[in-house]
């Protein structure tokens, strides 16, 4: 399964607006999970079965805890149960599907 995510602090105690540090401390235990991720401006996405997947999750959004006294969750999943690869294998089929259509 992809699980795409993107996890913040609110309540925080300063006033900066930024929740980088927060994020930071997200992303270091989903690329310390080991499994295959990816981190872009918005969301991160991570590949593995359903508990070691919603374990990284749940870890990544109590480390965020820690930065406020609220946290937004927001999560979308692609469950396909025996495929594996899909995290660089759907984008690998959607440019080959757009130089394709560039070519008809």
């Amino acid at each position: 399964m992809l699980v795409a995510f993107s996890v913040a602090p609110s309540g925080a105690p300063d006033a900066d607006d930024s929740v980088h540090n927060a994020v930071a401390a997200a992303v270091r235990i989903v690329r310390e999970s080991g499994l295959p991720n990816h981190t872009d401006s918005m969301f991160t996405t991570i590949e593995g079965d359903w508990d070691e997947v919603f374990d990284v999750v749940r870890r990544a959004t109590e480390a965020v805890g820690a930065f406020g006294t609220r946290v937004s969750l927001v999560l979308k999943a692609d469950i396909r149960p025996g495929h594996t690869g899909e995290l660089t294998g759907k984008v690998e089929r959607l440019e080959q599907a757009i130089v394709a259509h560039a070519v008809s």
